[in-house]
């Protein structure tokens, strides 16, 4: 079983590597670019059965490592 798990700045926290994308775009002559956010994306490969258990073992990996859950949020996927 695989999860993946993508892990975002949350709303109102500065993302200095989003700013620093969205100036390098404007300068390669990429217009309209309102904002740029930058995240992780993390795939894990599980050796589990049930979809439930493995998700939850993953967000308890996600609370104690994988996410700063004080600025970021995260979103789990099972397949």
């Amino acid at each position: 079983m695989k999860a993946v798990v993508h892990v975002m700045l949350k709303q109102g926290v500065l993302d200095p590597q989003g700013e620093a994308v969205r100036h390098a775009l404007g300068a390669l002559g990429f217009k309209g670019i309102g904002a740029v956010r930058q995240g992780k994306v993390i795939e894990l490969d599980l050796d589990r059965s049930d979809p439930e258990a493995a998700r939850a073992e993953v967000t308890e990996m996600c609370e104690r490592l994988l996410a700063n859950t004080v600025i970021e949020s995260y979103r789990i996927e099972i397949a």
